[in-house]
């Protein structure tokens, strides 16, 4: 199904798709209170846009406020903290990384738990996940790669939207940023898991004998990874 999607200042993130058989354009929430809309296979992406902005009153109305709130302090990762201002002189949500603050500069009129001030501190805590997961997931996977005997061609970080990790047969990793939220140890199982995987593409006997033999603990360990859920978390 055609997709795109747009950030729309003092709206958020639009979801746009093209459905076949679609003669109308409907518009509503997802779970994370992001817009999605839905046009006809025939239309211009633009016709959504234009769609959403006409209904700018209808979104602020009725768009859902996100369930995980960003407090000033909130701690994003392994070293990041959220800082958040209500400031006069601005007149637009405002969202920079300042070492390992994540600022978020809002006007006096907006509440820092609406729509539009947690949006920008998702966003702005998203960066920062992905910051630190570049600069220490690739070093960690070395290592561990070095302990256990394992070699892999190249490694990527990104946002994955269900999966921790993935490793394709040319053995290339690639390492969801949510990691950088978790305790070390289970970084340590998923990156032991996908090293596993340059050798062993499926979950075979073979798979868990080599898994278990770099961390015999790993069954255990799995049943904690399944706790934690591939989204932002403040703590």
């Amino acid at each position: 199904m055609p997709a795109k999607d747009y950030n729309i200042a003092d709206i958020g993130i639009v979801h746009i798709f093209k459905r076949r058989g679609s003669k109308s354009i409907r518009m509503g929430f997802d779970s994370k209170g992001d817009i999605r809309v839905s046009i006809p296979l025939w239309a211009p992406y633009q016709s959504g846009v234009n769609f959403v902005l006409s209904r700018k009153d209808w979104v602020a109305k009725h768009q859902p406020v996100p369930s995980n709130i960003f407090r000033d302090g909130d701690r994003i990762g392994k070293a990041h903290h959220m800082t958040m201002l209500s400031d006069s002189n601005v007149t637009t949500v405002q969202v920079r990384l300042r070492g390992s603050d994540i600022v978020i500069k809002y006007p006096n009129s907006e509440p820092y738990d609406g729509t539009k001030v947690q949006s920008a501190a998702e966003r702005g805590a998203k960066k920062a996940l992905l910051l630190e997961g570049e600069r220490l997931l690739p070093q960690r996977l070395s290592l561990l790669a070095a302990q256990h005997g394992f070699t892999y061609i190249a490694v990527s970080i990104k946002q994955l939207k269900t999966k921790w990790g993935s490793c394709d047969q040319t053995k290339h990793i690639t390492l969801n940023y949510y990691l950088m939220q978790l305790p070390w140890n289970l970084i340590d199982y998923v990156l032991i898991h996908e090293l596993v995987h340059t050798e062993h593409l499926n979950h075979s006997d073979s798979f868990w004998e080599r898994f278990e033999q770099s961390l015999p603990d790993a069954k255990k360990i799995r049943k904690e990874l399944r706790t934690y859920k591939t989204s932002v978390i403040a703590t």
